[in-house]
């Protein structure tokens, strides 16, 4: 009789599309959703199991066992694996890398979970047979053993009254031992502060949240700026927390963070915790197990925090759901909001998304019926929305980039102790370097770009592909020494500001002023702090802030963003133009935004500044729908590139030939990347367009089954990009 042989599946953190069996010896058992470490060529792996009891496709003896079971429960839940299932289908990514990436760092080390475990310390047999008199000798150890005779306590609470030799010396004479223990369920404690008026659209978006507890249902929250809609999600958490459930917050940002943690933190008495890529390894693991465990009731977080594993989800809210940077740009490049909102069906509860410029996706699922529409058309302090002033440049002087009716309304404000913000959406100090004598530019050796001057570090930076270099003495075209700055970034513009204003203070947020850890939150706490002064920034400022005492908001230049060949820059320009603008007037005191721009008869502008994002959203939507552009046809992106240009052109030719076979499916290519050459590689796209969704994804199916077959594919770097955002 021949032996039974138990062969397991398991997913592996490598790009292929396929799956792995190995034979799981006699003396292991193992969940679907443990990690296992298992042989892979020469190395060793840490995979997660898929499926039990398979039949291998190749013969028992040819399977390699399993060299070790680290978990004797599943680390990836049924829900979970559920969802990064659906994830791998829909984005066509290896399944192995999916599950991988829903993982905090240490664990796909493969370090034990036992390892970070909270500690507690109790008396043993022994040391409850003790007596006081027993310890007459040593204070310290009676008043140690004084304290565990009443109850267990955390390694935590004896480190911080007990020394460690104390505990040592227990420990050895077998009188306390010490013992793992599982975060408790948090416990609600109420409202640390009480909540705010609402006004009656705000109320009706909460009472439509309440209503929908327990079941899964989709909203749109669209609320102009500083109509309250961080108001409406406290009041929607806390019955939820009443009942002992948890909540997602999802943030596009890390920059938002600490001023939502504040909020929520002055609100509630629960444990709140932050989930973001500048936390250590341990902490990023300390918050998953909470949420795990359901010790959080709260987790504010960037995209990856949709992974976590919640003991009990009740709501998932989404604030500015229309931000770009919810859509990861490389490797598995999945959309946060989109699967939020099937994390939401899963766990059968509401989603919420926010936003006072909502995509048109979700404006579109609104006309679909697939989202429910709520709307708050005021601000809630009652403020009028800032009014817009176009500020014509042409034929104007400029000094340092401002018109001269902008300095007057500049020096207005900030003698009557008010803020002033300027947007500009250009770090460094220049956006290249010219030569006085020929014209001569510098350029990115390895892109398709110029290099911004950095003049504080006095290097010359790509920020397309990282790459740096020292600031040449003399031009590389003619040899002449004379190089000058061409055209402004926020380095050159703040030195400007502080020539113009030497007596205010000037508060610079971009993401050269925010790369030490701790610079954001405390740059925030300066803009804070009543009195005059100059906040000057890039689209970092446009993500949600509320700054109080902001009354003027310059746009100092928009002219770059209106003529770009991107089928969605006016939708990107609408919703940045707005969401600076928002923030003017959040205070006691009006508003005001000056945009600059060449153009004041642009159509985009005139259109935004009179009508509003929400009507100009509606348009754009119904021009999409007449073009047969998402959201009203799907999109997905093949990208080629390679050091030289051709072989990229070659195999998306390929692509395309195969992709005839799908008349249901339209192309747009293959055709040259907006930016040709970037890190050294010439950059090729394919488009893949279909009004239905599973024609498209049959035919993508099918296309990645062959592509591996094509010698060409082996030698280009591709890849797939499914709903693709960023088409450069």
């Amino acid at each position: 009789m021949e032996a039974v042989v138990t062969a397991i599946r398991v997913a592996l953190p490598v790009p292929l599309r396929q799956h792995f069996d190995y034979l799981l010896p006699a003396n292991m058992q193992v969940q679907i959703g443990c990690r296992v470490r298992v042989p892979f060529g020469k190395r060793e792996l840490i995979g997660i199991v898929w499926q039990l009891d398979v039949t291998p496709e190749v013969a028992a003896e040819q399977l390699k066992p399993v060299l070790a079971v680290i978990d004797q429960t599943a680390v990836l839940p049924k829900l979970l694996r559920q969802l990064l299932s659906f994830a791998a289908d829909y984005y066509h990514h290896p399944l192995g890398e999916v599950l991988t990436a829903a993982l905090p760092a240490l664990l796909r080390e493969g370090r034990e979970l036992s390892a970070y475990q909270p500690t507690s310390y109790r008396l043993t047999a022994e040391g409850a047979a003790a007596k006081l008199s027993d310890f007459s000798r040593s204070p310290k150890q009676a008043a140690l053993w004084q304290a565990l005779s009443e109850q267990a306590l955390s390694e935590t609470t004896l480190k911080t009254q007990f020394s460690s030799n104390t505990l040592k010396q227990l420990i050895d004479k077998g009188l306390i031992t010490r013992f793992q223990t599982t975060p408790e369920p948090y416990q609600f404690q109420g409202l640390a502060e009480p909540a705010l008026q609402l006004t009656a659209d705000q109320a009706l978006a909460v009472t439509a949240l309440n209503q929908a507890q327990g079941s899964f249902k989709s909203f749109l929250l669209e609320g102009v700026t500083g109509s309250g809609k961080t108001e409406v999600y406290l009041q929607c958490i806390a019955p939820l927390l009443q009942a002992g459930k948890q909540v997602l917050v999802l943030l596009p940002e890390i920059g938002l963070t600490p001023q939502t943690l504040s909020r929520f933190a002055q609100r509630f008495q629960a444990p709140i915790l932050v989930w973001h890529s500048n936390l250590s390894d341990g902490e990023r693991l300390q918050c998953w197990l909470q949420a795990a465990s359901g010790a959080a009731a709260v987790i504010i977080g960037t995209r990856s925090a949709l992974f976590l594993p919640f003991r009990q989800l009740g709501l998932i809210i989404i604030d500015e759901e229309h931000d770009l940077s919810l859509k990861q740009q490389d490797g598995f490049r999945y959309h946060a909001r989109d699967l939020a909102i099937k994390r939401a069906a899963l766990e059968i509860c509401p989603i919420l998304l926010g936003s006072a410029t909502p995509s048109l996706e979700s404006l579109y699922n609104c006309q679909q019926g697939r989202f429910i529409h709520l709307q708050l058309t005021a601000r809630a302090s009652g403020q009028a929305l800032p009014k817009v002033e176009l500020i014509d440049l042409k034929q104007q002087v400029l000094q340092y980039g401002l018109a001269q009716q902008t300095l007057q309304q500049m020096q207005q404000q900030l003698q009557a102790g008010k803020q002033v913000m300027l947007f500009l959406n250009r770090r460094g100090f220049a956006p290249a370097l010219s030569c006085q004598e020929c014209g001569w530019l510098t350029e990115c050796q390895r892109c398709s770009a110029f290099t911004t001057y950095h003049k504080h570090s006095r290097q010359l930076v790509c920020h397309h592909c990282g790459a740096t270099r020292a600031v040449p003495r003399q031009c590389g075209g003619c040899g002449s020494p004379r190089l000058a700055p061409v055209g402004q970034g926020t380095e050159q513009l703040e030195e400007h500001l502080t020539t113009l204003f030497p007596d205010i203070p000037v508060t610079r947020l971009d993401r050269d002023s925010t790369r030490r850890k701790g610079a954001f939150a405390s740059l925030l706490s300066e803009i804070e702090q009543a009195g005059p002064r100059l906040i000057l920034g890039t689209q970092m400022l446009a993500k949600g802030h509320h700054f109080p005492f902001v009354t003027l908001v310059v746009i100092v230049d928009v002219d770059g963003a209106l003529y770009s060949a991107d089928f969605r820059a006016p939708e990107q320009l609408g919703q940045l133009l707005t969401q600076v603008a928002g923030r003017a007037g959040r205070g006691h005191d009006k508003g005001k935004v000056l945009l600059q721009t060449q153009h004041p008869e642009h159509a985009l502008l005139q259109d935004i500044i009179l009508n509003g994002y929400a009507a100009f959203a509606r348009s754009a939507l119904l021009e999409r729908q007449q073009t047969f552009l998402p959201p009203c046809q799907h999109l997905a992106l093949f990208r080629a590139e390679a050091h030289q240009s051709e072989p990229c052109q070659q195999l998306l030719q390929q692509l395309a030939t195969f992709c005839q076979q799908y008349p249901s499916v339209q192309l747009l290519g293959p055709l040259l990347s907006p930016l040709e050459r970037k890190a050294g590689k010439y950059r090729w796209q394919l488009h893949l367009y279909a009004k239905h969704r599973p024609q498209l994804h049959q035919l993508l199916s099918a296309l990645l089954i062959e592509i591996p077959k094509w010698p060409l594919s082996r030698k280009i770097k591709w890849q797939l990009d499914v709903d693709a955002l960023d088409l450069s």
